[in-house]
């Protein structure tokens, strides 16, 4: 129905109001339009501002611009949503999508690697494409220069999707923008971002974690330390999946980071049967596409600001895990929650990587 689509995109281009903002408001209040009703109040229980909240007119706006363009919304626990993205804690709520959908029925392996990678990694990255296509997998990158770049050419024929990190309708880089147009006929682009969204350095992580969750595992073909490539690696192995890097010449400083992953623990990988037997006991643990994530029911509590006061006393500005705040308060984990989602929603919290959080400065 378009009235909860546009209350749904409301809440997710609200400021201040991420991926598990978002899933805690519609466990506690059951609609996005409850959840709408519920931000002011809550945020004035955690002491902060009210968040400015999406307006209508500009959901709308969004809306009738997706329409236009011949693309769609997929919204975390309806219909295609794929299974293994929504199994993450930050999964989008919400991707804008153009091409094919049937690509996410099949299994998905995620190749990445260096823009400025060398030609003999490129012509292995597109061979090992080709080759796991032709074994009815699909191959998930990001549409950036070198690796990204062979990977879904070299996939082209059997299909390949694309993650882009600005809006569906942006071509990032330049270059790429026939390619692009071309995996929205005959492939899969996707993106968290709306319409019209130039991409930014920061859009970049969280691009990566959408290529990681939605794949069962992640190739690394040439990567420098500190790249991009290595922290796609690390949210693939975070969410649980299989983390693959090709060897390279210790003489390449292109290939010292995928001998470090391979050093701590990645697997090895020379060819797509090595993937396919790497990612082969991940494939069984999602259910099919078309089955709904539901998220876990909390048991909520409506506190009289006891729990919020304790849990307060508890952060600082380091990152803590959520759990540890439960333990050392003492209180009901559903009362935790509550606190959590008014102090985040008054502009007060931070939220990390590893369900960890801390207290924004003053």
């Amino acid at each position: 129905m378009r009235s909860d689509l546009v209350d749904r995109l409301r809440l997710v281009r609200s400021p201040g109001i991420g991926p598990v903002t978002y899933r805690q408001l519609i466990a506690r209040f059951g609609s996005p339009a409850a959840a709408l009703e519920a931000v002011p109040d809550l945020a004035a229980r955690g002491g902060g501002r009210t968040p400015r909240l999406a307006s209508t007119s500009d959901a709308e706006r969004e809306v009738s611009r997706v329409d236009a363009l011949g693309a769609r919304y997929l919204l975390l626990g309806h219909g295609l949503y794929p299974r293994a993205l929504a199994e993450l804690d930050d999964a989008p709520p919400l991707l804008t999508v153009k091409g094919d959908l049937g690509l996410l029925e099949k299994p998905l392996v995620a190749i990445v690697g260096a823009r400025n990678a060398s030609a003999a990694a490129c012509r292995f990255a597109r061979q090992l494409a080709y080759d796991l296509g032709q074994q009815g997998a699909v191959v998930v990158s990001g549409l950036a220069r070198g690796i990204d770049t062979s990977a879904h050419d070299g996939a082209f024929e059997s299909g390949t999707i694309g993650v882009v990190a600005g809006g569906v309708d942006v071509f990032y880089p330049p270059e790429n923008e026939a390619r692009q147009k071309a995996m929205c006929e005959r492939g899969l682009v996707i993106a968290e971002m709306p319409p019209g969204t130039e991409p930014r350095s920061r859009h970049f992580p969280y691009r990566n974690r959408i290529i990681a969750g939605l794949s069962l595992g992640t190739v690394v073909v040439e990567a420098a330390p500190r790249s991009g490539s290595l922290i796609t690696a690390r949210l693939a192995a975070e969410a649980g999946r299989e983390v693959m890097a090709v060897p390279g010449s210790p003489l390449d400083p292109r290939a010292q980071g995928c001998n470090q992953l391979i050093r701590d623990g990645a697997t090895l990988v020379q060819n797509a049967a090595d993937v396919l037997e790497a990612v082969r006991p991940i494939q069984p643990s999602f259910a099919s596409p078309h089955s709904p994530y539901r998220p876990p029911e909390p048991e909520w509590v409506d506190g009289d600001g006891g729990a919020l006061g304790i849990v307060e006393e508890l952060l600082g500005p380091s990152p803590v895990p959520v759990d540890e705040i439960i333990r050392l308060s003492g209180a009901p984990s559903g009362a935790v929650q509550m606190a959590l989602l008014e102090l985040d929603l008054a502009g007060r919290l931070d939220r990390h990587a590893g369900g960890k959080v801390s207290l924004r400065p003053a």
